[in-house]
């Protein structure tokens, strides 16, 4: 003798003295599904989106990190050759690996005439306007 209660699911079988419940699992339906579907793709379409970012702002990290060691080498070795460099403003190519950049290195004066002060703009070759990186350092007169 079977007996189905659909509120509750359960399918009640009654053998010789005690019954035998039978309980029956819910499945999903189509809609809900399609809204799980929904919900899934949304969330990876905006980490994908989040991943891109990412990768551009670590590019970007990059460029910036290089044209740094652009700048830096050229400091570096101003102070190791004990350089006394002139008055003025110069540019030249220092590419690092495959980027094309351009420095600018502009000397001023300063207060204490046995000191200058050198600034190393490092500008991508590709777009002359946008400036990466400047950095300064004071360069001391060696020779008196």
């Amino acid at each position: 003798m079977w007996e189905y209660v659909p509120m509750a699911s359960v399918i009640t079988q009654w053998n010789d003295m005690a019954p035998i419940r039978i309980y029956l699992g819910r499945g999903f339906t189509l809609l809900e599904v399609l809204v799980a579907l929904v919900i899934v793709g949304t969330a990876l379409g905006a980490s994908l989106r989040a991943v891109g970012g990412l990768t551009q702002n670590s590019n970007g990290l990059r460029v910036s990190m290089v044209a740094t060691w652009s700048a830096e080498n050229r400091l570096s070795q101003i102070r190791l050759a004990k350089e006394w460099p002139d008055f003025g403003k110069r540019s030249f190519e220092c590419a690092q690996g495959d980027l094309q950049l351009t420095c600018e290195e502009e000397v001023f004066g300063t207060p204490n005439p046995l000191f200058r002060r050198v600034e190393v703009s490092v500008f991508d070759a590709e777009n002359p306007e946008r400036r990466i990186i400047k950095l300064a350092q004071v360069v001391p007169n060696n020779g008196q």
